[in-house]
């Protein structure tokens, strides 16, 4: 062992290769009887060097051992009974460089032994309140690999870092990456498709595009790093840095499988919190989430988990419910589904004060926003398996014809839809989510389990941000509305009553008739009121009053407008039918009502009405005109005809 010095101490902690005063720390989990550190050179080919651990001083099933000499560049990994093995807590992996390499195949990765130093450059996470949150979830490699995304460097790290003048244009705040860490791609044949006379695995011809798989936690992915000379720690830092440095939060999805122990999942999530200065953790699979959310060292960084009931996060809202409930509803309202309307008020106020909710009408294990409203039925058959995988129910409607269509009729109600479908989530308290590719009508053919679809099935075709600009814009316009008025993403959940005697309740819900909801199975219909001095702007002023008109029936619908206070008047703000623009009026050029009793809702359309002060204007003669004549003044649009309501200008 020329070079290296064991030295025995009574460490036990951390885990994993940790440089101290002496030389590196090594400390690994094993249950056998025997256990030895292998150590590699450059060429990582041949042990140079070899450590055995003494069983003596092992406690439990913790084996460790200090070892003094010069470690760059070298890396290790263990022989556990014979048999050589990747360490768990290793923190950077050789030999996976390469995104779909089958030669890496049954063979063990030996780790790096120490990192490199990293300038934080004084970086500051930016905590973002829940209410304030716009997520966009994304995949590493899909999102830029694209040739048309017109990055450098396409489908890594550095790809998404390029992109972000484009997220936070969107009006982003928080990315949601699918899982970053190191994981095996290159799927294997199994059970009778596999070789029972070969002891190497079987490739099988597909890719885990994914990654929701068993992995190395602690390390950034290898092949999502640009660049001959791989530094996934360094890159994944840098994004972070860009991301912080444009006050935007990046949080990482982690799979577990429930056979970890709590503590090794707890010391993942700190790890990258650590280390990295990641802002949140997605938990998919099976994770300890009460142990995880009472952490004291994660009580500043957002958790994201199926369920957090009779869960307390302490002091700090940092926990959020993040499942498919609010999806499956807001679809089934979107296509007409009957007695929905108890939902839909259900879905736009949850927002309880012990958690956050996250809100999404699709993700990554699903149908797209344009395919649920393109395809009735899902179209795995890429992938391989008959169409057999995958969810069969997926709460679409494809307007009348299954997949793409040139039917003019067809495509602005699949438009009109997709508006739709933006407003409701949106215009919902809690936190959005935005599927990546869905602000530009991303879709991938109806294939709704795209797990091993590395191609242009998830690949982002960002062509189509000038294809379908005027949704992209919409969206943009969207957003900007949500954070300008805080009554639509308020800190606490709406109570349905006037608790700061305003004159009206925080939310009320109407029928076509003011003040008298009808909730019947067959309604298809509801108005929600927004009164806007529950919610005070960032400077200090109260919002304005709301009226959001929903009817999803397939016939229009005369909704009488509830009376404002003294010297106010409704506008219309946005309006889904609108064919001409894009829908939705710029900040101060609302369009005012001529009829303020009542409006007529076209079929399957949303309209917002904004209550706004009525300054009257004086004439010459010092008569006072009510409202401008049409033509003159602020635009105007009858209140009976549906229209086409607001427009861009």
């Amino acid at each position: 062992m020329e070079g290296f010095k064991a030295i025995r101490d009574n460490r036990r902690y951390p885990l994993g290769a940790v440089q101290t005063e002496e030389g590196v720390h090594f400390s690994v989990v094993w249950a056998g009887e025997n256990c030895r550190l292998l150590l590699f050179g450059k060429d990582r080919k041949k042990p140079e060097a070899q450590v055995d651990f003494l069983p003596q001083e092992r406690i439990g099933d913790v084996w460790n051992v200090t070892v003094a000499g010069d470690f760059q560049d070298m890396a290790y990994c263990y022989e556990m009974d014979g048999i050589p093995r990747e360490d768990p807590y290793g923190i950077r992996f050789y030999g996976r460089e390469k995104w779909g390499n089958e030669k890496t195949l049954s063979k063990v990765l030996p780790a790096a032994v120490i990192s490199r130093e990293y300038d934080w450059e004084g970086d500051a996470q930016p905590e973002i309140p829940f209410e304030e949150s716009i997520l966009y979830r994304l995949h590493v490699r899909g999102f830029t690999k694209h040739a048309s995304s017109g990055v450098e460097n396409r489908g890594t790290f550095a790809g998404i870092a390029e992109k972000i003048p484009y997220l936070k244009e969107l009006g982003v705040t928080t990315l949601e990456i699918l899982p970053p860490v190191e994981f095996q791609e290159v799927m294997v044949l199994s059970g009778p498709d596999r070789n029972p006379y070969r002891k190497e695995e079987t490739p099988s011809g597909r890719l885990n595009y994914w990654g929701f798989v068993p992995g190395l936690a602690f390390a950034p992915k290898a092949s999502y790093c640009s660049g001959r000379e791989k530094e996934p720690e360094r890159e994944f830092k840098d994004l972070v840095k860009a991301l912080h440095r444009e006050g935007m939060e990046l949080i990482m999805d982690l799979f577990f499988t429930g056979l970890e122990t709590e503590c090794y999942v707890l010391d993942v999530l700190r790890f990258w919190a650590r280390e990295y200065h990641v802002d949140g953790f997605h938990m998919i699979g099976y994770a300890p989430a009460a142990l995880v959310g009472r952490d004291p060292y994660l009580s500043r960084v957002k958790l994201f988990s199926s369920s957090w009931e009779g869960i307390d996060g302490g002091q700090h809202r940092h926990l959020a419910e993040y499942n498919e409930g609010f999806c499956i509803d807001m679809r089934r309202f979107l296509k007409g589904d009957e007695d929905m309307l108890n939902s839909l008020v259900a879905r736009t106020r949850k927002n309880p004060s012990s958690h956050g909710v996250v809100n999404y009408m699709a993700n990554t294990n699903g149908f797209t926003l344009m395919d649920a409203v393109s395809y009735d039925r899902k179209h795995n058959e890429e992938n391989g398996e008959n169409n057999q995988d995958g969810c069969d129910y997926n709460y679409s409607w494809n307007c009348g014809v299954e997949g793409p269509t040139r039917k003019k009729k067809i495509v602005e109600m699949r438009r009109k839809l997709l508006r739709n479908a933006f407003l409701l989530t949106f215009l919902s308290q809690g936190t959005p989510l935005i599927l990546a590719g869905d602000e530009f009508g991303n879709s991938k053919n109806g294939n709704n389990n795209s797990y091993c679809q590395d191609n242009e099935i998830s690949w982002l075709n960002w062509n189509q941000t000038k294809t379908n600009k005027d949704l992209l814009e919409f969206v943009k316009a969207v957003i900007r509305f949500r954070k300008d008025h805080p009554i639509f993403h308020m800190p606490q959940e709406p109570r349905n009553m006037d608790y700061q005697s305003q004159g009206m309740p925080d939310v009320s819900y109407h029928g076509v008739k003011a003040w008298c909801p009808e909730f019947e199975n067959f309604r298809r219909q509801l108005g929600i009121l927004y009164c806007g001095p529950y919610a005070k702007k960032a400077d200090g002023s109260p919002d304005d009053y709301f009226f959001v008109a929903y009817n999803m029936h397939w016939e229009p619908h005369d909704f009488a407008l509830p009376n404002l206070p003294k010297n106010m008047r409704w506008f219309v703000a946005v309006n889904t039918d609108s064919r001409d623009g894009l829908g939705i009026c710029q900040p101060g050029k609302e369009i005012f009502l001529e009829k303020q009793k009542q409006y007529l809702i076209p079929p399957r359309t949303i309209v917002v009405f904004m209550g706004k002060v009525w300054e009257e204007k004086t004439e010459k003669d010092g008569k006072k005109e009510k409202a401008p004549k049409k033509g003159k003044g602020r635009k105007t649009e009858k209140g009976r005809n549906g229209g086409n309501g607001a427009d861009a200008e």
